[in-house]
């Protein structure tokens, strides 16, 4: 459960930095905007990939488990061919 509320709550911090993004770049008026988009974009992709890496630790050390189609289609045994 507590890795579920991990990547919600870095989901939803992307979120706000894009959206920070997107505000300071349609009021693009000084350098000073342009420097907080450039600030906000980099913070967002900084995010994603630390959400990236733990998702990727948590899966290998089987602290998650997929549970969605993909990890169904793993589970159903094939039938061997004559």
């Amino acid at each position: 459960m507590i890795i579920k509320s991990i990547v919600i709550i870095a989901f939803i911090l992307i979120i706000i930095s894009l959206g920070s993004a997107l505000f300071h770049l349609v009021k693009h008026n000084t350098q000073e905007q342009s420097e907080k988009t450039v600030k906000a974009l980099t913070f967002r992709i900084t995010l994603s990939i630390i959400l990236f890496i733990f998702i990727f630790i948590a899966f290998a050390t089987g602290m998650f488990t997929p549970h969605g189609l993909g990890a169904r289609m793993h589970q159903t045994p094939v039938a061997p061919v004559k």
